[in-house]
């Protein structure tokens, strides 16, 4: 689309703002995701834009997509940290809002220990929890408590909220959530918390919109991206889910090792390597990327010839049938299998052989269904049911935004 197109879009969108408004967040290491929903009434929410300020800190690209997927906005520019991001993301907003009708912001934050299993309102006191759980999450928290700092310096007056991806995972029975470990006071916070629980509250939400899925039913929800991980809900509950204390466990990542013997770490240190080797290791240089020494981007080893590469993908499949199959038991049976995110909604091989090696559950598989990507990808009578749901935490964040300041505004009234 050229300039003048975009820009003739984005005039002709403007006039359809709403006054009121919600902002969700999601600040990665990075980059910045955003969208901005406008308030259909009270309780319901119409999204206007969503975007990113991608690669901050290098030679940055600012891109904005209205409601219908149309760019309205793009534009590279060299930004040298998170807080450039921010106000170039308040400067373009002001452009669109008034920013003092914005309502709130919602921000993904990854951890919220044993404390949150509900969105909060951001105020010192959790702030500084959330601060003290970077150990938990050390390559992730920084950068979502950064978005929160770096607004509250820009934007004081906008009431903040927290979102969490571990509070989906809450409610799960203890024995899902223990580790076999003795009660040591230094032990205390070492739980399988789960992650990816945004995601899942979002499928989970709108199982009830597929009328051929058995909602409240035994179902497994694969979140396949460059994180992935996989849940199995009942009666769109989490009951067990494959990472636990870290985003860094259960099945093979784009450059994450997933599930690892502890020992191999006190192998590394015995071998000489630094905590911060280790961490860097494991993190960033394994996975799809270490395994395949090509890349951490599955669209690319799809279509590269190396063996590196193929064994890289026979790894990530292997493991997500495995945890399925560890997820079924869990349950006691699986009546749908849920695929979302990237690798999820857009991977037709990933999928087909996934569900070849799941035939003995009962997983009958529609291969032109599949190549087509519709949204049931299984043989009518298939025992299991195998779906494709897009995913959308910017959505769930505005959601559970809303609904927290819609909480404290009617506590407000009553109380007055």
């Amino acid at each position: 689309m050229t300039d003048e197109a975009i820009e003739y879009a984005h005039n002709s969108f403007m006039s359809q703002l709403p006054i009121r408004s919600l902002l969700s967040i999601n600040s990665g290491s990075s980059s910045l995701k955003f969208a901005l929903f406008g308030m259909a009434n009270k309780d319901a929410l119409r999204e206007y834009y969503r975007g990113q300020i991608s690669s901050i800190g290098a030679d940055a690209l600012f891109q904005v997509k209205d409601e219908k997927g149309e760019e309205t906005h793009r534009k590279n520019l060299r930004l040298s940290d998170h807080r450039q991001a921010l106000k170039l993301l308040l400067d373009w907003l002001a452009k669109q809002i008034d920013l003092s009708q914005l309502l709130g912001v919602g921000h993904r934050i990854v951890h919220g220990g044993a404390r949150f299993t509900m969105p909060v309102r951001i105020t010192a006191d959790v702030f500084a929890y959330l601060q003290s759980l970077t150990p938990l999450a050390p390559n992730h928290q920084p950068a979502n408590l950064l978005g929160i700092s770096t607004l509250q310096d820009l934007q004081p007056a906008i009431p903040q909220v927290a979102c969490f991806d571990t509070a989906f995972h809450q409610q799960r029975p203890d024995v899902e959530q223990g580790f076999a470990l003795p009660a040591h006071p230094k032990l205390k916070a070492v739980r399988r918390y789960g992650f990816h629980g945004l995601s899942y509250q979002y499928i989970a939400g709108v199982l009830s919109d597929y009328p051929d899925i058995e909602a409240d039913g035994k179902i497994i929800v694969a979140h396949l991206g460059h994180g992935a991980s996989l849940c199995a809900m009942h009666k769109r509950r989490s009951i067990a889910t494959t990472m636990t204390f870290t985003p860094l466990d259960g099945v093979p990542m784009g450059a994450r090792c997933g599930s690892i013997d502890p020992a191999v770490v006190l192998y590394l240190l015995q071998q000489g390597m630094s905590e911060k080797e280790i961490s860097d290791l494991l993190y960033f240089q394994s996975g799809l990327l270490g395994v395949s020494g090509l890349s951490d981007d599955m669209a690319e080893l799809l279509e590269s010839s190396s063996q590196q590469a193929q064994f890289a993908i026979e790894l990530f499949v292997h493991h997500v049938v495995r945890a399925i199959g560890s997820l079924a038991a869990a349950l006691g049976g699986v009546d749908a299998i849920i695929f979302t995110a990237g690798i999820g909604e857009h991977a037709v091989s990933i999928r087909e052989t996934i569900c070849q090696r799941c035939a003995w559950l009962g997983v009958q598989l529609d291969e032109n269904a599949n190549r087509a990507s519709r949204p049931c990808i299984t043989e009518k009578n298939s025992p299991v049911q195998v779906w494709i749901i897009p995913t959308d935490e910017q959505r769930m964040i505005a959601e559970q935004t809303l609904a927290l300041i819609n909480t404290d505004n009617n506590l407000h009234r009553m109380s007055s």
